[in-house]
């Protein structure tokens, strides 16, 4: 292996003239400023032009009419739900999981594959430079769903968290999924240790992780939970899962363990500062503490906890209890819309439908949920979510002078408040993943066609089961 280039000849990137939104712990911005990018580095963040005498600057963007942030940060996702958009639309939760279980159960490597490709693809296009995916469905001889969905996101060039979930609760044990659709307890924890070792790079610019991610209390056993969270410390990786989702999860909770799913999480040992959970929409006010107490983060998915009436999450009673929280997608089949940007416009205003109304949250939260909190919440916060000096190169450049924004003065609200800003520019490791609003390593017509194909095919394949 050839030895890294001598500091002086890091190729470099300099962006300047725009504004900038640093989202580090003093919330700096500049009106007018630069980012100066050394190899997969931020060299320096700052006011005015860059240093003078920079070397082996290989391009230099005048970033005019332009806000520069960290890149958004996608903290939960389902990406095979992208081949089952636009179904099962007036459902609740659980409803909506028993017409669309024995659709899933279906699918195989190369759904998996396209579907993945368009998940990835339409957040990248939103200003999306780290992601991850919470990955639970493996049909018996499905193929390789793990090593699709990863090789989808080291092609397209994003930062990756794959959650390698898990199930093994079905029917037959009053679980949703049907029972071909699930692992067994040993099965699942033996594949989710390979895929572990396999896969998972604890290193400071590591483009590929991976997390113990047991479904939810109704789909896998607590054996399931208790075991997920010995590998996972074991491992030394971090653990997901989808907690307090539903009025009817709190029952369910209560019916068959009894007690809440808080009080649950913490028996089976997954409350702590390596956890987070999906959506959290029903929690008291010991939930909450009990969630700060332990560092349990959250990832909060307003635009699907709408879609399946699910609730309003209390983000800003968390974020005033300090839990670290971040921001999802969850999966297009309850999130049609698949970008992460949306997210931020509607965290900000369903929360303040909430009791805070319009002190619940404000653009400059709303986008550091997007960024910083999500870094937060995947452990990843000493490298990335926000643009200081010495943290990887992930960043994106939005255009604000178009007709949607240019009469906005302040570019974080126009950013968050206005229509969804055009990407010319998104770095992830220093590496371009869209130009001038298109994807650098992707063809976005071909996996349109892809995802039609496959979304086809599966559906024929689950109206003839």
């Amino acid at each position: 292996m050839a030895a890294p280039a001598a500091p002086d000849r890091v190729e470099r990137i300099v962006i300047e003239n725009c504004a900038i939104a640093t989202v580090d712990a003093a919330d700096t911005e500049y009106a007018s400023g630069h980012v100066v990018v050394a190899g997969n580095r931020i060299e320096s963040v700052g006011a005015g032009r860059a240093p003078e005498g920079l070397e082996n600057v290989v391009r230099r963007i005048d970033g005019t009419g332009h806000l520069a942030t960290p890149g958004l940060i996608n903290t939960h996702h389902h990406f095979y739900q992208w081949i089952t958009r636009g179904l099962a639309t007036d459902h609740n939760l659980f409803d909506w999981l028993v017409a669309l279980y024995p659709t899933w159960a279906r699918i195989d490597e190369p759904m998996a594959r396209a579907a993945a490709q368009g998940s990835l693809a339409m957040m990248a296009l939103g200003g999306v430079t780290t992601a991850m995916d919470h990955h639970y469905v493996y049909p018996r001889g499905s193929g390789d769903l793990s090593g699709a969905i990863i090789g989808a996101a080291r092609d397209l060039g994003v930062r990756f968290t794959l959650a390698r979930g898990s199930m093994d609760r079905s029917e037959k044990d009053g679980g949703l999924p049907p029972d071909f659709a699930v692992e067994s307890l040993e099965g699942a924890l033996a594949a989710t240790e390979a895929t572990v070792d396999t896969y998972h790079d604890a290193s400071f610019d590591a483009m590929t992780q991976i997390a113990v991610a047991p479904c939810s209390p109704f789909s896998v056993s607590t054996e399931l939970m208790r075991q997920g969270a010995e590998l996972a410390r074991r491992k030394g990786v971090r653990l997901h899962t989808h907690g307090s989702e539903t009025v009817e999860e709190e029952k369910f909770c209560h019916e068959l363990f009894g007690m809440g799913p808080t009080d649950y999480f913490e028996s089976t040992g997954w409350l702590g500062d390596d956890v987070w959970m999906a959506h959290c929409v029903h929690m008291n006010d010991s939930d909450i503490a009990a969630f700060a107490r332990t560092g349990t983060g959250v990832a909060h998915c307003p635009s699907s906890n709408a879609r399946l009436a699910a609730g309003t999450a209390r983000v800003p009673d968390m974020l005033a209890a300090g839990v670290p929280v971040g921001l999802g997608v969850d999966g297009t089949a309850s999130n049609e819309s698949g970008e992460l940007h949306t997210e931020l416009r509607n965290a900000l205003l369903i929360n303040r439908l909430g009791p805070h109304r319009e002190r619940a949250l404000n653009a400059r939260q709303a986008l550091r949920l997007g960024t910083y909190g999500g870094a937060q919440v995947l452990g990843r916060a000493a490298q990335t979510g926000s643009l200081e000096a010495g943290k990887l190169a992930d960043l994106v450049l939005w255009k604000l002078d178009t007709l949607a924004h240019s009469s906005i003065a302040d570019p974080v609200i126009a950013l968050v408040l206005g229509a969804a800003a055009p990407v010319t520019l998104s770095l992830a490791d220093g590496k371009p993943v869209v130009e001038s609003g298109r994807l650098v390593n992707g063809d976005e017509d071909a996996i349109a066609r892809a995802t039609r194909d496959e979304a086809r095919r599966l559906a024929r394949i689950a109206a003839g089961a």
